[in-house]
């Protein structure tokens, strides 16, 4: 397996794409999301590390993600299509990122709504990503 070879356009736009969903998704859910958190506004960006900080490491790890879908994709399932895409990248989320989730979010005594949140946008990044990669292989 060749780990540089991947489409690394498809991987930006994935990123780009997947920073666009939680946009939207954390606009349209903040009242829920914060009252999930149990933390105001202000609390959560005086732990943040500056205002800028949370995009900054969202974008890495939702690059992180975009790479290792397009990675793994034609390993697991040959051709890059949107189903395949999609299926690995659902398969990977309910196989390691929302398990993984739930499992810190019971350890901090977080609120099942908080997870629901979150695992719904992870989700919906897997599923952006694999539509991404399937629209440009």
């Amino acid at each position: 397996m060749n780990y540089l070879d991947v489409n690394w356009l498809a991987v930006l736009l994935a990123m780009i794409a997947s920073m666009a969903l939680g946009a939207a998704w954390y606009t349209g859910l903040s009242k829920q999301w914060l009252a999930a958190t149990g933390k105001s506004a202000e609390e959560i960006m005086a732990g943040s590390g500056g205002q800028a900080t949370p995009f900054i490491w969202g974008a890495a790890m939702e690059l992180v993600m975009a790479y290792f879908l397009a990675l793994l994709t034609p390993q697991i399932m040959g051709d890059v299509t949107i189903a395949n895409t999609v299926i690995v990248g659902i398969h990977l989320w309910a196989g390691f990122m929302v398990t993984s989730m739930i499992l810190n979010h019971r350890y901090q005594g977080q609120k099942w709504s908080l997870a629901i949140i979150d695992g719904g946008y992870l989700l919906g990044v897997m599923i952006v990503q694999g539509v991404v990669f399937g629209l440009l292989g």
